[in-house]
């Protein structure tokens, strides 16, 4: 083994036994900005060796000096409470849609979301023109992600996806969880060294990296899921999709609006976002039943506009299928919504997902995410519906229709009775 992981070693488990040993009880103390908790001390050697290992699985492939790695990690902990915070629902837990709306699509997110839009009005304009994504679409991801920054995050990224890589909690998908957390720790590694001024492959030289600034972002704050800054990117996310909006040759996700704008409007449109196409559809009340039978969970698009028309799931003149912009072999799919009543009886509210939907999925994966986002949109005055103008074909046998539609086509709006989702 490693000296030096040796003796990260032995001095965690002095430490944890003479703690063991104390009389003296524990103060309680006030809130820290970073939370960090320690286990038992053979967690705690299982945690160190392990991640010994993936600090040399690093330091061979990227010829990152190993020494300069484990000097960075010598404080790493695992954080017992963020292994609660992960596991599923219990068996009885009920999905509900319209409490998950409640807690993101209120008043305080919109009132926030707005000043954040008069604050940051030109460059939203300026991102939506360039990448297609609407600015009340960007505006709603940050909301509900953070509240605009108000809302990031206390553990240590560096703790969380060590503690969730090496000591996942014991579920059905362990491995495979523990494996995407060892990625995305590798991908902080890698992030930081780069932030710091590191090259990469390092050549087994730390010569260009500022120590400080590498540090500083191993040990920034994050979610318990180690997402970071106002739209809460994992450290995966950062390195592939992140921009410089501002232009000052740095990053930075916490800090800056524009940086955080420009890199949610980045990975939309990296994600296939469909500039000046809908997000969903209400379904028809008539065809709820024809829209369960439909509602498998599965995030695809597999039905045709067409095909969802002549179930009367949708009608022709419904939303703007009139206009020219959803073609009717466009794909969709079937959302569900699921909800109690107050009766406790399970409900459930369908729409039809189109491709923009799916694109925020890529975000969140949860049906009731990407509803939320397309509902605080709407909210803030995203028109639903498309702005794609029709060919001239088109144009010649709709003229009269359009010129009734051409300013404000007629916006749909959801039904109150079957308000319900898929999983959150």
């Amino acid at each position: 083994m490693n000296f030096r992981i040796s003796n990260l070693t032995l001095i965690l488990l002095c430490a944890l036994l003479l703690s063991a040993c104390s009389s003296t009880p524990t103060q309680p103390v006030s809130p820290e900005p970073i939370v960090n908790q320690s286990e038992d001390a053979a967690t705690e050697v299982r945690f160190s060796q392990n991640l010994e290992q993936l600090i040399i699985q690093i330091a061979q492939t990227q010829g990152i000096p190993q020494a300069t790695l484990e000097a960075a990690f010598l404080d790493a902990k695992t954080i017992p409470s963020i292994r609660k915070l992960v596991l599923p629902p219990s068996g009885n837990f009920k999905k509900n849609w319209i409490a998950y709306r409640k807690r993101f699509v209120e008043p305080i997110r919109l009132k926030a979301g707005k000043v954040f839009w008069e604050q940051n009005q030109a460059f939203l304009s300026k991102v939506e023109q360039e990448s297609g994504v609407p600015a009340e679409i960007i505006v709603a991801i940050i909301g509900i992600e953070t509240i605009y920054g108000r809302q990031t995050g206390n553990f240590r990224a560096k703790d969380v996806l060590a503690t969730l890589a090496f000591s996942y909690p014991e579920t059905a998908n362990k491995v495979a969880r523990e494996q995407l957390f060892k990625d995305q720790l590798q991908d902080l590694i890698l992030l930081c060294w780069s932030e710091g001024g590191g090259k990469l492959p390092a050549n087994n030289s730390s010569q260009d990296l500022n120590t400080v600034r590498f540090n500083a972002c191993l040990n920034q704050n994050s979610s318990y899921a180690g997402a970071i800054g106002l739209p809460q990117f994992m450290p995966s996310s950062i390195r592939s999709f992140a921009v410089d909006g501002d232009g000052d040759s740095h990053i930075d996700l916490k800090q800056s609006p524009k940086d955080a704008i420009a890199s949610v409007a980045n990975f939309m449109r990296k994600h296939g976002w469909q500039p000046g196409m809908p997000i969903y559809f209400p379904v028809q009340e008539v065809a709820v039943s024809e829209a369960k039978a439909l509602a498998d969970g599965e995030p695809q698009l597999k039905y045709t506009i067409q095909e969802l028309i002549e179930k009367g799931i949708l009608t022709k003149d419904q939303g703007d299928l009139q206009m020219g912009g959803v073609e009717p072999q466009s794909k969709a799919l079937i959302v569900d919504l699921p909800y109690p009543d107050k009766d406790g009886n399970d409900q459930a509210r369908y729409v039809v997902g189109l491709n923009n939907f799916l694109t925020i999925v890529q975000y969140n994966r949860s049906y009731f995410y990407a509803q939320s986002v397309a509902e605080f949109a709407e909210a803030l005055g995203y028109k639903n519906q498309s702005v794609v103008p029709p060919t001239s074909s088109q144009a010649n046998t709709k003229e009269t229709k359009l010129e009734k539609n051409s300013v404000e086509p007629v916006k749909t709006k959801p039904k109150k009775s079957t308000r319900k989702k898929k999983s959150p």
